[in-house]
């Protein structure tokens, strides 16, 4: 190896001296990944090699990576992955829910708006969901995941095969407590249970993916497919089996 691409050079150095290895390092992250990336794709047309690594986790996961594969794959550049620590799916390993189907989300909006429309975009989703977040919007992440998605089962992964990895599992409300006694620390995976399905008593299958949401919710999901409030209303009200003046007087108290 010629070169070692390097998200954060100062990290990455203490591990080639660890080791002894001298290999010449150029930085390649988020901010510099347009001019860097061009620069790094002449040097592999001249023949040279370049490993990418990443400050933690995998390269190309929710870390730089993917725009440099692009420009490899369009140069006809061959690219070998190197498996290596990944936390979505050893979070979803060590979480204790279902693993034969999932949706990797990475991380939300921060924006509230946005946030919500994201969360009302997946509701229905049957598969275990996995998202990142940072220590200090953890904790509006839960929030709005209790507000939108309900009380759903999850996993607060954080620092794992590091000094400190730790594993809360529970609802929502259980991890939101956990937090307020355990001041949020490290980057977080939450692995989030999918959308309930039930069986009816005549065998046929009925998804009922809105078990687990809140009255709100539940009308949000049908205004966001772009249905008006009221058309909104009554279709909530005809899922739930309650007359759409209940649901209208719940949910106009609760904005």
């Amino acid at each position: 190896m010629q070169w070692i691409a390097a998200e954060d050079t100062r990290m990455t150095r203490k591990l080639l001296n660890h080791f002894q290895i001298a290999t010449r390092m150029v930085s390649y992250h988020e901010h510099n990944k347009e001019s860097s990336g061009k620069e790094l794709i002449r040097l592999l047309m001249e023949g040279q090699s370049i490993a990418l690594v990443s400050d933690a986790g995998l390269p190309a996961i929710s870390d730089p990576g993917y725009e440099l594969v692009q420009l490899a794959v369009e140069h006809e550049i061959s690219v070998v992955a190197i498996p290596g620590a990944n936390a979505a799916l050893s979070a979803l390993i060590v979480s204790g829910l279902p693993t034969d189907r999932f949706t990797f989300l990475g991380f939300l909006p921060r924006n509230k708006k946005h946030l919500q429309e994201e969360l009302l975009r997946i509701c229905t989703r049957q598969e275990t969901l996995i998202i990142y977040e940072s220590p200090h919007r953890i904790i509006k992440l839960l929030t709005q995941l209790l507000e939108v998605l309900g009380n759903r089962t999850i996993a607060l992964v954080r620092e794992l095969t590091k000094r400190y990895e730790e594993v809360a599992r529970g609802t929502v409300e259980e991890c939101l407590l956990f937090l307020k006694e355990h001041s949020p620390l490290g980057e977080y995976c939450v692995i989030v249970s999918g959308a309930l399905t039930n069986t009816s008593t005549d065998d046929s299958t009925t998804q009922v993916w809105w078990v687990s949401l809140s009255l709100d919710a539940h009308v949000g999901h049908y205004e966001y497919q772009g249905m008006g409030r009221k058309e909104a209303i009554k279709k909530a009200a005809v899922d739930r089996g309650i007359p759409k003046r209940e649901v209208y007087n719940q949910v106009t108290h609760q904005q």
